[in-house]
């Protein structure tokens, strides 16, 4: 329970968000459009998060998947929903910008 609290907040050992990125991983930045064109990961994509469940179609259960919106808290949403639909290897990146300066 206390482990699942603790990636749920993202506390704990973190990913290597630089090395699963080199790997392979799909950065799915759930912010709105607008949010969106206004900065955002090269390469990663735009699925908001009021659109996720809707287009799971369009992400690969087999890879890595980071998510990042704004400040942490959608993108927490977004693993908790990916992970309920049977996909495993998911992370929560946090703020993009945060996400960002990580990956350099």
């Amino acid at each position: 329970m206390i482990q699942q609290l603790k990636e749920m907040l993202g506390i704990g050992p973190e990913a290597d968000f630089a090395e699963l990125v080199k790997n392979g991983a799909t950065i799915v930045d759930v912010r709105t459009k607008g949010e969106y064109a206004g900065g955002h990961i090269k390469g990663s994509i735009n699925i908001p998060l009021d659109q996720l469940e809707s287009k799971l179609g369009q992400l690969k259960k087999d890879k890595a998947i980071i998510t990042c919106c704004a400040s942490g808290m959608r993108s927490s949403s977004a693993k908790s929903i990916l992970k309920s639909h049977g996909f495993e290897n998911v992370h929560n990146g946090g703020g993009w910008g945060n996400l960002n300066y990580k990956l350099k």
